[in-house]
């Protein structure tokens, strides 16, 4: 299969498998999921990176989500430096927290307190601890194939890098942990139903992706969500919303504006750092402020608000408070998508495409595909020859099938007619 030359990639990968675990510090990084190894990246700009190499290719991964602004974007950039040349961190509290606090809670009235952490496991492990604190019941409910970060608890059916390794439950988690974590079919209203109408009274949060991004992109069934809005307010149990990948991704106020519904708690993460660890916690005042030092419940965090990951957050939002922005990226996804399936299409090959917003996924399947059971049931190698064929083109994606593709407001007209082109030029030979 013809590939880009990387030999300074490969020596590099050799390199870091001496000091690093696995020669990656995430594991889809590792591209186990497409085959050869790693491309190492050393600059990016608008819609483009560069890898060691010297190739240059069109970015539809964007550091899984975070930059809906494009690499190295001038106002970022600008934020970032002038916060750095202030002071990198102080373990005390700025002013940018609080101005990018109220920032988002003008996006996401739901979330009238907030905490923020430095990655979205740590978000969502402390959502937990308060919904089982505030609640005073043990039992979490998830849905299969949905991926909320790599606690204790949570990678039990997670989708994400545990579902490309082939690894969704993972050693080390203590059987009594995770038999306090029940794992349900997505977009199974009446599975959710049955369950919380059994055992709700059990039941501290029902946790999901509104729209689910780590099984690939699996839209939810109408009805699905509201159901769970009702059932959990039916049996006391709270509603938590994972929105690190969704949150200000497919719309300004993420996907709980885009359903109407309000959950008790919601977590961040990705677009809301503009490319710097953050993401944050919160939701409804009388849960969250159970939170230390207002309540009992303790979560700290050395780095938690660093004021050069709020200063880069603070500028993405402000720029992407324009609506036209998102109907830029709509009406561009939605050119690239139609294109792409058009060129499976005429090399009838079997492919689902799935798209919102600016995130979407080729499944190599016939579809449709509504849970976690049936995006595994896709042709993984064929879309191994798909990365590795788009890639000797220049056009990078996602080295999984089971990840999600993302757009910037960069990605031009021309980017995405020659994404086009090249699919129509590849599709018959995978």
């Amino acid at each position: 299969m013809p590939r880009p030359k990387l030999a300074r990639s490969a020596q590099a990968f050799q390199e870091a498998q001496r000091v690093l675990v696995g020669g990656v510090n995430s594991p889809v990084r590792a591209f186990q999921a497409v085959g050869g190894s790693p491309i190492f990246m050393k600059g990016g700009k608008g819609c483009r990176v560069k890898d060691l190499d010297g190739n240059t290719y069109i970015d539809f991964c964007g550091s899984w989500g975070p930059l809906i602004l494009g690499h190295a974007h001038p106002v970022v950039v600008s934020a970032v430096k002038r916060s750095i040349a202030a002071g990198s961190t102080f373990g005390a509290p700025t002013e940018r927290e609080t101005e990018l606090a109220e920032l988002i809670r003008s996006a996401l009235p739901s979330m009238e307190r907030i905490r923020f952490v430095s990655s979205g496991t740590e978000a969502a492990m402390s959502a937990i601890r308060v919904a089982r604190a505030f609640t005073k019941r043990d039992v979490i409910v998830k849905f299969d194939g949905c991926y909320h970060g790599h606690a204790d608890g949570l990678v039990i059916a997670a989708g994400s890098g545990a579902t490309t390794l082939g690894t969704p439950t993972s050693p080390g988690v203590p059987a009594a942990l995770g038999q306090l974590t029940t794992s349900l079919p997505f977009n199974d209203l009446e599975a959710a139903r049955g369950f919380l109408a059994s055992r709700g009274r059990e039941v501290a949060a029902v946790i999901v992706e509104p729209i689910p991004a780590n099984m690939g992109l699996v839209p939810p069934r109408p009805g699905f969500l509201e159901g769970l809005r009702k059932a959990t307010q039916e049996c006391g149990a709270l509603l938590i919303f994972d929105e690190v990948i969704t949150g200000f991704r497919v719309c300004f106020g993420g996907a709980q504006t885009i359903f109407g519904i309000a959950p008790d708690l919601t977590i961040l993460g990705k677009i809301i750092g503009g490319g710097m660890p953050l993401a944050a916690y919160g939701g409804r005042k009388d849960a969250m402020e159970m939170v230390s030092p207002s309540g009992p419940v303790y979560q700290a965090g050395t780095l938690s608000g660093n004021p050069i990951a709020t200063a880069a957050g603070y500028a993405t939002l402000r720029e992407m408070r324009r609506k036209w922005l998102y109907d830029l990226l709509e009406a561009r996804c939605g050119t690239l998508v139609t294109g792409i399936e058009a060129a499976a299409r005429k090399a009838n090959l079997p492919a689902t495409f799935h798209r919102i917003g600016s995130m979407f996924t080729p499944f190599f399947q016939a579809g449709p595909i509504v849970d976690y059971k049936g995006a595994l049931k896709s042709d993984t190698t064929r879309f191994g020859r798909f990365f590795w064929m788009m890639l000797e083109h220049g056009i990078y994606f996602p080295p999984s099938q089971y990840e999600t593709s993302f757009l910037s407001i960069m990605h031009t007209e021309r980017e995405i007619e020659k994404t086009i082109r090249t699919a129509f030029d590849v599709m018959p030979t995978i």
